[in-house]
């Protein structure tokens, strides 16, 4: 079996990311790779990337993403509201939620789903302190101190680094895959990062 690490850098917010979470897990399984969980401030991703956030796309690119939102949900057999209740919203807190259960040596998949299907599917305010602790007990973590873990500076300084490191890996956006150190942005890349895993070619390198 495969000793590959996948870096896998997100933002809790993205309906993109929702649609890949559970195909990326399945992958990873299947190929016996280890998944490291890098929640990053998209913000800075974009500026970097020479991105626009949502509200300054044209309205052209605006319909089009509501049409691939729908597509892909339909394709992977999902459910998707792709105008729900709450978003925008602030990732900032599922994201150091996911880092604090990460530090505490925990399995945040299965959280992360939680809180991406409570966007996308579920009419679910991610920001909110109570809604996450909810995703948390119902994974069976103790709520109240990993909540209190992801208030503090080290969780903090962890998104911090994560964000440079897809800078540095040239993320153009959320979510990117990054199999020893070759980039797949976009959960259609899913397919491609499968092709690298069971060929275990050599990474492609822009020259």
């Amino acid at each position: 079996m495969s000793r590959a690490v996948i870096d896998y850098y997100f933002t809790s917010a993205s309906p993109f990311v929702y649609l890949g979470h559970e195909a990326l897990m399945d992958v990873a399984a299947a190929h016996g790779a280890k998944v490291s969980f890098k929640p990053v401030n998209l913000a800075a991703v974009f500026e970097n990337a020479g991105a626009l956030p949502l509200p300054k796309r044209a309205p052209a690119r605006q319909r089009y993403r509501l049409i691939e939102l729908q597509r892909v949900a339909d394709m992977r057999g999902m459910p998707i509201n792709i105008h729900p209740k709450f978003f925008p919203v602030d990732p900032a807190l599922a994201d150091h939620v996911t880092i604090a259960l990460i530090e505490r040596g925990a399995d945040p998949s299965g959280f992360m789903a939680r809180v991406f299907s409570g966007v996308w599917a579920n009419e679910e305010n991610i920001a909110d302190a109570d809604t996450i602790a909810a995703c948390l007990k119902a994974e069976g973590h103790d709520a109240e101190a990993v909540l209190a873990e992801a208030a503090g500076d080290k969780v903090a300084a962890i998104r911090a680094r994560n964000t440079q490191d897809a800078l540095e890996a040239d993320a153009l956006g959320v979510p990117v895959y990054v199999l020893d150190g070759e980039p797949f942005w976009g959960q259609d890349r899913i397919a491609f990062l499968e092709h690298a895993l069971t060929t275990d070619r050599a990474p492609f390198r822009a020259p």
